[in-house]
């Protein structure tokens, strides 16, 4: 039973081009979902069936996301903004999913987020804050104090290199921050675990 909704961007130049591939079985990767420029979802592996998305990575200590996820791929090379169109499609689409599978906007991931230092989609443009106010993901108001790796841990990155894993949760939450840990990292990562640990979002 599905647990998590991973987003993907396809980096690819269009939905058609993601679509073949998607449904080419040589390539071996699948996602349950495409939704192309103009906002148009298509259902391309059934819900209940294991789809090929995620890759190596875990999330919350268990690896093996294919298994336990919906994967939604959105029409994007990774370079631009996307479409107010289709991020509308992805709410609705969302609303959905979440509700015939029980989760909760805490298990709403990126790719990246599973997969730090491998993967970096839906990347630094996707809009999170508009999904958190949807209800649809975790996005704090307010920083908070804590441990940057007991947070990170609490909020359920994958046990990595610290630095990919530091910029895996900046990709989300810091999307422009570069350089050394720095404070901000610490308080807002404090303030993502709060919202996981206490339910708020």
């Amino acid at each position: 039973m599905p647990s998590l909704v991973v987003l993907h961007y396809t980096a690819m130049r269009d939905a058609t081009s993601a679509r073949a591939r998607l449904c080419d079985p040589q390539a071996e990767v699948s996602a349950h979902w495409l939704i192309d420029e103009a906002g148009r979802a298509e259902a391309l592996v059934a819900e209940k069936y294991r789809a090929w998305h995620a890759g190596a990575g875990s999330w919350k200590g268990q690896g093996d996301v294919n298994s336990r996820s919906i994967g939604i791929e959105i029409a994007n090379p990774g370079d631009r903004p996307f479409p107010a169109a289709q991020m509308d499609a992805l709410i609705v689409l969302m609303r959905g999913i979440m509700a015939r599978w029980s989760i909760g906007p805490e298990g709403v991931i990126g790719h990246s987020d599973m997969a730090p230092g491998r993967k970096s989609d839906p990347g630094p443009r996707f809009d999170w804050q508009r999904l958190a106010r949807e209800g649809l993901a975790l996005w704090p108001d307010r920083p908070a104090e804590g441990e940057l790796d007991e947070s990170l841990d609490l909020i359920g990155y994958p046990q990595c290199d610290a630095d990919a894993r530091l910029a895996a949760f900046r990709l989300r939450f810091r999307p422009w921050a570069r350089g050394p840990r720095h404070r901000d990292d610490v308080r807002w990562a404090a303030a993502v675990a709060a919202l996981v640990t206490h339910g708020r979002h």
